[in-house]
């Protein structure tokens, strides 16, 4: 048997996703359902939250900048998390409204077929 190949293992799904959110800038923001569209399963934005829900606490992907559809923070349960989220947002130059509602308009980030290819 030849134990020179290399053992090559599929990529996850949340592989994808942290690849894919680590290819946002700084001060834009996406919604889950674009992560999971830009993956090619459009059903799958809550499988993107819990993708980021279980990421350690001194991960390096940029988590904060994936929101709901509205535009809205959406962490269920966690509101040092929530907190934390739009902290981090702020300090990006993410503009919340007095609703806390961020403008997909000025803040959104659409995903290219360069960042897609990335992360396949």
């Amino acid at each position: 048997m030849d134990h020179n190949h290399l053992d090559i293992q599929p990529v996850t799904f949340y592989q994808r996703v942290y690849c894919l959110v680590r290819r946002i800038p700084r001060g834009r923001v996406v919604s889950y359902g674009a992560v999971a569209a830009a993956l090619g399963m459009p059903r799958r934005a809550r499988g993107v939250g819990y993708a980021l829900h279980v990421l350690p606490s001194d991960t390096d992907v940029p988590w904060q900048r994936v929101i709901n559809a509205r535009g809205r923070i959406s962490i269920r349960g966690d509101d040092i998390r929530a907190i934390t989220q739009q902290q981090r947002l702020e300090n990006e130059g993410v503009i919340f409204d007095g609703d806390g509602t961020i403008d997909f308009q000025r803040f959104g980030y659409r995903f290219d077929t360069k960042d897609i290819l990335a992360c396949q």
